[in-house]
């Protein structure tokens, strides 16, 4: 399991590493191409739309013909699109670039989970997703930092050179070092018919589409982070981008060292019980960190702190969640991964253009973003908490 997780994570890598690298130039962009805060934050946000639209494309591609060649297709994508993105001459390419990007990334999101579905499922399906994890920690770790060390040598375009190495690195991986899951006898063939019955399976299932609505609302909370972090950090608190991406490490380990617990945590008090209370716990963390900042003791370090707790406890919702949400759907599981991942992806851009617009430069707007999320994933989970482990009605 060890080395399909290793496999699994350096693939599902490279699209939090095209984020998490990038992070630290936001406000260089910012300058160098005379764009607003607005327009550079849509380089994400555009990158996030596309990357979940696209899923619903190989999802259902990778199971008719299996899962290595739409990791083909969507790497050779991101690659071309990275190209663009380092020769933008202005903030409208740029968007358009990463957006492209965020088209061939999304390859690494799907076929990645739906290639766990194909070897397991339940605590061992958790176990394994949270390896996967831990093994993608290493890009919010290391990535800012690498990213600002690349900035002081040759600006925001050498990183997407470094992003387009770590594309053909992938390629090479692909090719070589993963072998197909999906048997010819399990594919099912893609037409319109199938399509439709399997999406309405998935959308008429409660437990699906609740389950796929927490991790929803958890992940786009971290990615109004990530559009926010790098402007608050550095024009409210005037931390160089080294010291931002310090910054970004600290809440990226909480969020990825609690994710290793959620496998061994789900096997002793259930998959439902830590879901639960990880997403109240997310809830008050966050609700409190707003009522602080909201009240004026919002320092550096206790924001950094506060996210940090609260990420601590979305390490474990997000992989329970998208392991219980894909439980019961095998025979679609690229399908199921692919709306699931589109779902949350819409839900995370739309955020994150609702938090742009009340975005002044200072904490109060991001970490209260951050909050309603929670509450969002913990409204939710009251609602579906009774349905989990019932037999669908849609099935």
């Amino acid at each position: 399991m060890l080395r399909f997780a290793l496999i699994l994570g350096l693939l599902s890598a490279v699209g939090p590493f095209a984020i998490d690298m990038y992070l630290p130039a936001l406000p260089m962009i910012e300058g160098d191409l005379g764009a607003s805060v607005a327009a550079t934050q849509m380089t994400l946000t555009a990158y996030f739309i596309a990357f979940g639209l696209a899923q619903l494309v190989y999802g259902p591609w990778s199971d008719q013909v299996g899962r290595k060649p739409p990791l083909y297709l969507g790497l050779g994508i991101f690659a071309v699109a990275t190209v663009g993105c380092a020769l933008s001459p202005s903030i409208g390419w740029l968007i358009a670039f990463r957006a492209m990007q965020g088209l061939g990334g999304a390859v690494l999101m799907v076929v990645p989970r739906a290639i766990i579905r194909d070897r397991y499922t339940g605590v061992e399906g958790t176990k394994l997703m949270a390896m996967v994890m831990l093994v993608i920690s290493v890009s919010p770790m290391l990535a800012p930092l690498a990213g600002s060390g690349l900035l002081l040598v040759g600006g925001w375009r050498l990183l997407f050179w470094a992003m387009f190495a770590a594309a053909g690195a992938s390629l090479l991986v692909t090719a070589f070092a993963f072998r197909e899951t999906l048997a010819p006898d399990m594919r099912v063939p893609i037409n319109f018919a199938n399509l439709r019955r399997g999406a309405l399976v998935l959308l008429r299932d409660p437990v699906f589409m609740g389950l796929t609505m927490i991790g929803g609302f958890g992940m786009a909370s971290f990615f109004v982070f990530l559009a926010n972090a790098a402007f608050v950090y550095t024009d409210q608190f005037g931390l160089t981008p080294t010291g931002f991406s310090i910054a970004f490490a600290v809440n990226a380990i909480g969020f990825f060292g609690a994710s290793q617990a959620a496998g061994p945590l789900g096997a002793r008090f259930g998959m439902v019980a830590v879901m639960r209370n990880a997403i109240i716990g997310f809830a008050l963390i966050t609700a409190a960190l707003t009522l602080v900042v909201a009240l004026g003791g919002g320092t550096l370090y206790v924001i950094i702190a506060g996210l940090a707790l609260g990420n601590a406890c979305l390490g474990l919702v997000i992989p329970t969640t998208m392991v219980m949400a894909l439980d019961d759907h095998g025979d679609i599981a690229g399908l199921a991964s692919s709306l699931g991942g589109t779902l949350q992806m819409l839900v995370g851009g739309v955020m994150m253009v609702l938090s742009a617009q009340f975005f002044n430069g200072t904490a109060l707007p991001m970490v209260a973003a951050i909050a309603l999320c929670a509450l969002a994933a913990l409204g939710l989970s009251l609602w579906i908490m009774g349905r989990v482990g019932q037999p669908s009605a849609a099935t």
